[in-house]
C-alpha cells in the first residue's frame, strides 16, 4: 500500500524548518495541555458516568410503566419487567382526563411563559438602562427576594388571591408567579451587554424608551428569552402545591397534569404502573422541547453568565 503524502510547512525565510512535515492531530490524541492519555480517558469516563446517572431514572421510569403494580413494589431494582403490560400506557392515553390535563398544562405553560417574559423583560430593562430615584435601594431589595422560599409566603399568597376572588380561575395559576427576581436578574445581565451606542443612536433619531425597548432590545433577546421561557414553562408544568390549594373544585376543567397524576395515589393504594406510565407521558413534551431548543438554552446561559 502506498504511503500517504505528508504536508510540509515552508518557512517564510527559508530557515531550517522549511519542508518539515506538519504534525497531525487525530480525534483521540490529547493536546499537550490535557494532562496526557490518562486524563483524557478519565474525563470521558466521568462524562459517561454523569450521562448515565442522568438518563437512568428516566429509562427506569419509562420501562417500569410497563410493569404490573405488584412487580414494581416487590422488585423495584429489576430493570425489565417479567410480563410487559403496554395496557398501562394505553389506559392513560385513552383517558379523556389525561388529554384534558395535558392540554391545560401546555396552554397554561405557554401563557405563563409569555406573561413572565413580558413582565420580567420590562423590569430588567428598567434596572439595566434607566436611572431613577432609589434604584440602588430597590435593586438589592429585588435580589433579596430570591432567597425567600416560596413556602414561606404560600399562606400569604393564598390569602391575597382569595380576597381578590381569583380562586378556581385561570388567573390564579398565572399571575402570582409571573414576576421572578431570578428572571429579572438573568435578563438584566444580558441587557447590560448590549452596547449603549445603539441606544444613544436611537435617542438621537428621536426614538422613545418604549420604541428602543421593542425595536432594539427585544429582537436581540432571543437567546436569553429561550432560557427564561423554557424555565418558566417547566415551573408551570411541574407546579403541584399551588394548583392543589387554589383549584379546589372537583373535576375542575383547570386540572393540570401533576394533579391528574396524583389521582393514582390514595391513602391505601398506589397504582405504580399507571403512575409511572403517566409520568413518562407527562415528561415527554418537556424532553422534546429541550431537545429542540437546547442550542439556544446553552447559548443564552453562556452569554448571560459572562456579563
Amino acid at each position: 500500500m502506498a504511503a500517504l503524502p505528508t504536508q510540509t510547512a515552508p518557512a517564510p525565510d527559508g530557515g531550517p524548518s522549511a519542508g518539515a512535515p506538519l504534525a497531525r492531530r487525530s480525534w483521540y490524541r490529547p493536546s499537550s495541555r490535557s494532562g496526557g492519555p490518562a486524563s483524557f480517558v478519565l474525563r470521558y469516563l466521568l462524562s459517561a458516568a454523569i450521562i448515565l446517572a442522568a438518563l437512568f431514572p428516566l429509562a427506569w421510569m419509562a420501562i417500569s410503566g410497563f410493569k404490573a403494580r405488584n412487580e414494581v413494589v416487590t422488585s423495584p431494582f429489576q430493570f425489565f419487567p417479567d410480563v410487559w403490560m403496554p395496557e398501562n400506557y394505553a389506559q392513560i392515553l385513552a383517558d379523556p382526563g389525561f388529554t384534558r390535563a395535558l392540554a391545560v398544562s401546555f396552554a397554561g405553560a405557554v401563557a405563563f411563559s409569555t406573561l413572565t417574559l413580558a413582565v420580567n423583560s420590562m423590569a430588567a430593562y428598567v434596572f439595566a438602562r434607566l436611572d431613577f430615584a432609589f434604584k440602588n435601594v430597590l435593586w438589592p431589595a429585588v435580589l433579596m427576594t430570591m432567597f425567600i422560599p416560596q413556602m414561606a409566603i404560600l399562606i400569604t399568597s393564598y390569602i391575597v388571591v382569595t380576597r381578590m376572588g381569583m380562586l378556581n380561575t385561570f388567573w390564579v395559576l398565572l399571575v402570582p408567579g409571573a414576576a421572578s427576581a431570578v428572571h429579572v436578574f438573568f435578563i438584566r445581565q444580558f441587557y447590560l451587554g448590549i452596547p449603549t451606542s445603539l441606544e444613544e443612536a436611537a435617542l438621537i433619531d428621536g426614538a422613545g424608551r418604549w420604541k428602543i425597548f421593542t425595536h432594539i432590545f427585544l429582537p436581540m433577546s432571543k437567546p436569553v428569552f429561550v432560557v427564561v421561557g423554557i424555565t418558566s414553562f417547566l415551573v408551570f408544568w411541574n407546579a403541584y402545591v399551588w394548583p392543589i390549594l387554589t383549584i379546589t373544585e372537583p373535576d375542575s376543567p383547570l386540572t393540570q397534569i401533576q394533579q391528574y397524576l396524583a389521582t393514582f395515589r390514595s391513602e391505601r393504594r398506589v397504582e405504580y404502573g399507571l403512575l409511572l406510565a403517566g409520568s413518562t407521558l407527562a415528561a415527554t413534551p418537556v424532553i422534546v422541547l429541550f431537545l429542540i431548543f437546547q442550542r439556544y438554552i446553552i447559548s443564552g446561559i453562556r452569554i448571560s453568565g459572562i456579563k
